[in-house]
């Protein structure tokens, strides 16, 4: 085509500007961190026009200039596209308009460009109304796009089509410019929400909090984080929680637990520092200790579902499980809201080019296996589908049953909660209950009895007075949600029952045991979610043998880094960058393969890994391309293991 981008993904519209203009009657619906930056492309042939755009992330947000440098960039991208120079005609960008939401002031900022010409900066409020654009929006601006690229990295909310990703932090000049403006907006962190599992953001608990974690903690990189709370820390004591958390991710023990203590002797009623001090003593064993202190932390937020899912993970470990499954029904429950995304029209054409590279690699093969005939049952379970704090708790659940297993997990469940033939009848035999509600032999399942329900209990019902402050001297209520957990449980474990029976009688007979790839994908998945590890990685491998699967292929990274097996790793990681490389996802870090890349090298050195990976032989342009993103990235940002 002589009017598209050689590289770069394109949508084009049936009525020019019409992107840009749902875009802005959107605004008012984004809420929290806002979505991927739009770059709306004008391009023409002197008889006619055309308007496409897509979705990119990690640009410059810091001044017009760098938003408006990418843009022009584009011309690049069609003066080198070897169709340009058959045609008669050929299509020229005339303009474009870049979009990037600004997070804290809930505005789109705009800079639309004319070429050869003008520059336009201005501001777009939730109701289309146009503003100045002031250095403090800018820095504003700057540092919302770089928390997206950051935090939505590897969000499978985020795998769109089209979708364009840059390094948001190429350099370390780069690095010192997000520290200063993270430095300046912290304490505007809590406007920009927090994760799904948090009711209220606070000063700590805010997506700008969880990037600068997530930016230099899977990196290893503690000691930049500790610089900046330290300072921060001067100005509002509660930043005491991010400088422990960063101080233990140094393995400077001492250091941080005599920062808790003085922390916690201002502020006794800290919750989050009390997690952090809980899931530190949990690691030390003292878990008595580490219970006491979960139980304290639900005293001071008891509104808050973290404070009662850490009481209730910190049960199971400890082996009370009745206790763990009354406090996970104590847990409040919020509605899951999907991250900020708009709906644009419908597109009139699509453009998403392979670029030379990706062809090259051949390590991509999507269309090698027929997934025609993929089983419905897979597909319809429900689990996957969880979202926010139910997801949460249904880990919680599972991490139980895969304690105590079904059968007693059903009969904890019958002493705590009331069950349904009891509630409608106090008279019935108490055998014939207990018979209805068990389970028939091991290898069959039967679905759980019931139990009765309330939909509006209050949090902590129930809660003594007197006596140790969790009583079970009466059974409560079943939360309607965690009723149907049990129900959603059950359907993993019936699946994933049939699927090893299924697989234990075909290698009986020794015959071949026949899935599809996304079976074995979804199969992956279950056992995962029912803590079956092995398991899940043969039915991962068994996927990659038919088809590419992005999926099977980055839990495979995270099984073999966990492993700490070089080559393996290496090869998982080798087949995701040239399928991201595929998707224009041109970043390097963060994200998972970056992660667990840098995982390897802390333990055994740039150098092993390195040669590691030259000794395999893979295609050269992706070793150019590993070599040249991962490894130069370690070395330019000093990630621990580079030196040697």
């Amino acid at each position: 085509m002589v009017d598209t981008f050689l590289s770069v993904p394109e949508f084009f519209e049936g009525e020019i500007g019409e992107s840009l203009q749902s875009r802005t009657e959107t605004l008012s619906l984004f809420r929290e961190l806002g979505p991927p930056d739009l770059c709306h492309a004008l391009k023409t042939n002197g008889r006619k026009d055309l308007g496409s755009y897509h979705y990119v992330s990690g640009v410059d947000a810091s001044s017009s200039a760098t938003l408006a440098t990418y843009i022009t960039g584009l011309s690049y991208e069609m003066e080198h596209n070897p169709s340009w120079y058959s045609s008669k005609n050929p299509y020229k960008l005339k303009g474009g308009v870049y979009c990037c939401f600004n997070a804290f002031s809930r505005v789109d900022l705009r800079v639309e460009v004319c070429i050869p010409g003008t520059v336009l900066t201005y501001v777009l409020n939730a109701r289309g109304e146009r503003q100045e654009a002031t250095p403090e929006l800018w820095q504003e601006t700057y540092l919302s796009a770089v928390l997206r690229a950051i935090l939505y990295a590897d969000d499978t909310n985020y795998r769109l089509a089209g979708y364009r990703k840059l390094d948001p932090i190429p350099t370390m000049e780069h690095e010192l410019r997000f520290l200063l403006a993270a430095e300046n907006l912290f304490f505007k962190g809590w406007q920009l929400g927090s994760e799904p599992e948090v009711q209220v953001a606070t000063i700590v608990l805010n997506h700008l909090s969880s990037g600068i974690l997530k930016y230099f903690g899977e990196a290893s990189r503690w000691e930049q984080a500790v610089n900046l709370f330290e300072k921060l820390w001067s100005r509002e004591p509660d930043v005491a929680t991010l400088v422990a958390r960063s101080y233990l991710g140094m393995n400077q023990e001492v250091k941080a637990v005599q920062i808790m203590h003085r922390a916690l002797h201002q502020n006794p009623n800290n919750y989050v520092l009390l997690h952090i001090q809980c899931d530190f003593l949990r690691e030390k064993g003292k878990l008595d200790w580490a219970t006491r202190l979960a139980e304290q932390a639900v005293s001071c937020a008891p509104s808050e579902f973290m404070t009662w899912s850490k009481l209730a993970d910190c049960y199971v470990d400890a082996k009370q499980y009745s206790a763990a499954l009354f406090t996970l029904n104590s847990c409040p429950m919020f509605t899951y809201n999907e991250r900020d995304l708009h709906r644009l029209p419908q597109a009139v054409r699509t453009h998403l080019p392979i670029r030379p590279l990706a062809a090259q690699s051949k390590l991509l093969d999507e269309d090698s296996a027929n997934d025609n005939e993929t089983d419905v049952a897979l597909l319809r379970l429900p689990a996957p589908a969880l979202r926010g704090t139910f997801a949460s708790a249904y880990k919680i659940l599972t991490k139980l049953f895969s304690q105590i297993g079904w059968d007693e997990l059903l009969k904890c469940r019958s002493e705590v909660f009331v069950m349904e033939e009891e509630y409608r009848s106090s008279n019935t035999n108490e055998n014939d209950v207990q018979q209805q509600e068990s389970v028939g032999a091991s290898d069959t399942m039967q679905r759980p009895v019931p139990a009765e329900f309330a939909s509006n209990q209050e949090p902590g019902q129930g809660k003594k007075e007197a006596g140790h402050w969790m009583s079970f001297t009466e059974k409560r209520l079943c939360e309607r949600w965690l009723d149907n957990l049990f129900m959603v449980l059950y359907e993993d474990l019936r699946i994933y029952t049939i699927w090893r029976a299924e697989l234990a009688h075909y290698q009986a007979q020794s015959m071949p045991f026949h899935k599809t790839a996304t079976d074995w994908e979804i199969l992956g998945e279950l056992a995962l979610r029912l803590h079956r590890p092995v398991e899940a990685r043969e039915a991962f491998l068994e996927c990659i043998q038919q088809k590419f699967s992005p999926k099977a292929y980055q839990r495979l990274l995270e099984h073999c880094a966990d492993a700490n097996n070089v080559e393996q790793t290496l090869s998982m990681a080798l087949h995701l960058t040239a399928y991201n490389y595929r998707w224009y996802a041109d970043s390097v870090y963060p994200g998972s393969v970056a992660m667990n890349l840098f995982k390897l090298i802390k333990n055994e050195g740039l150098s092993k890994v390195s040669n590691t990976l030259i000794s395999m032989r893979p295609p050269q342009a992706m070793l150019r391309l590993m070599q040249k993103q991962y490894f130069a990235y370690a070395q330019e940002f000093r990630i621990p293991g580079s030196q040697y």
